[in-house]
């Protein structure tokens, strides 16, 4: 069982879902999964255990203390854990197919009404890492993973004070034993430096502090059930802000691009949100022009926090933290470099959202690699309406910068 509690997610599955219940409960979703930059990696192998695996999921219920634990989250409202009391994965919305003439071997399809599919996506993940290096891997070497955690903390203990981190690593964990084992080793080693996880279930478990927002699905969405295109990333931060009346103060900002979401990010967003995430693109650039945003808008940056999540190593984060220190707040969310360091190869899997309401959905990521164009007419449209074009990528100063 690689699954065993539904509380098994990220913190921002349960967050877009309570906006779900009380702002779109009618709303009809499609997502599809991506193996990305690793055309070589056979995945049809393991599709008989991911649908067992599956199976076994669809048969979870949250249990009371879940439940309470839930409610004692302030922004979690009564109506909507009411609702999980009830809630259970349904089969018959995900589809799992094989064969050679899927990319990578393998085709997963979810697919039905938006409230009862959006917590899919991170089991499924995770579902389908673990699979994998179980067939892969026979006799996994731990001790090459312990040593690369140990050599991470000495790196941390380094910084000095004020840098702080949190595990976004569980979709492409190695196992789930591993990600619990990776927490407590951070926990105990970095009481003051490692803040918490987006992990729910080992939240609950080992005490740390839940984290996490909004993904890039929630904005996505809002090209389908908002008012007009054009205003949809102002009107997701817009219903947003009204479900959590300044809890959940993280933007994110790579749906349509930097420069479109700065266009929208104005005055009042500027004063509402506590801060802006980082997904996608050069995050020193990105970081320097959020800087010269709120500076613009005669906001002090040094009372707003940046959230880098962008494929993170330690080396990268500590150069970020060293080169924003004092200029804004700072936190890191680092995912797959903590939960799946161990010496092998990385499945790069996305799920992500590509029909709303039986229309295309789609984000302009900052970094071209990142791309996932189900529908490229579409892409070029939403690029049109949000002017961003299409740039050839530049050297990174992640790159260049010592």
């Amino acid at each position: 069982m690689i699954i065993r509690s539904l509380l098994d997610t990220d913190l921002y599955k349960f967050t877009m879902m309570q906006v779900v219940l009380h702002h779109f409960p009618g709303a009809q979703a499609e997502y599809r999964f991506k193996c990305r930059g690793s055309e070589d990696i056979d995945l049809s192998p393991i599709a008989k255990e991911i649908t067992k695996q599956i199976k076994v999921l669809c048969d979870l219920r949250f249990t009371a203390e879940e439940l309470l634990y839930l409610r004692s989250l302030r922004f979690i409202k009564s109506d909507f854990v009411d609702l999980l009391e009830l809630f259970r994965f349904n089969e018959r919305f995900i589809q799992i197919s094989s064969g050679p003439n899927y990319e990578n071997g393998l085709d997963v399809v979810i697919k039905g009404p938006w409230l009862h599919t959006i917590l899919f996506e991170i089991p499924v993940l995770a579902i389908i890492s673990e699979a994998y290096y179980r067939h892969t891997v026979a006799s996994p070497d731990f001790s090459a993973g312990r040593a690369r955690l140990a050599a991470k903390i000495e790196q941390f203990k380094a910084v000095e004070e004020g840098f702080h981190f949190a595990d976004y690593g569980t979709r492409r964990r190695f196992s789930r034993d591993w990600q619990e084992e990776v927490l407590q080793t951070l926990q105990q080693a970095l009481p003051e430096k490692f803040v918490g996880t987006s992990n729910v279930h080992f939240a609950r478990q080992l005490g740390l502090t839940p984290l996490g927002t909004m993904s890039h699905e929630y904005l996505q969405a809002c090209q389908a059930v908002g008012p007009r295109l054009r205003d949809s990333q102002s009107y997701a931060l817009n219903t947003w802000s009204r479900e959590y009346r300044g809890d959940l103060g993280i933007a994110l900002s790579d749906v349509y691009g930097m420069d479109a979401f700065l266009r929208d990010f104005d005055l009042f967003f500027c004063k509402l949100f506590d801060g802006v995430r980082h997904d996608s693109g050069d995050p020193f650039e990105w970081g320097d022009k959020l800087i010269a945003h709120y500076q613009k808008m005669r906001i002090d940056p040094r009372g707003k926090t940046v959230v880098f999540s962008d494929s993170l190593t330690p080396e990268l984060a500590i150069r970020l933290f060293h080169y924003f220190k004092n200029r804004v707040g700072i936190s890191f969310g680092i995912g797959t470099n903590l939960t799946n360091d161990l010496g092998y190869q990385i499945l790069q899997n996305v799920i992500k959202m590509t029909r709303c309401n039986g229309q295309s959905v789609a984000k302009i990521s900052d970094s071209p690699a990142k791309a996932m164009d189900h529908d490229p007419k579409y892409v070029d449209y939403l690029r049109e309406v949000f002017q961003t074009p299409e740039e050839i990528p530049a050297l990174s100063k992640k790159d260049s910068l010592s």
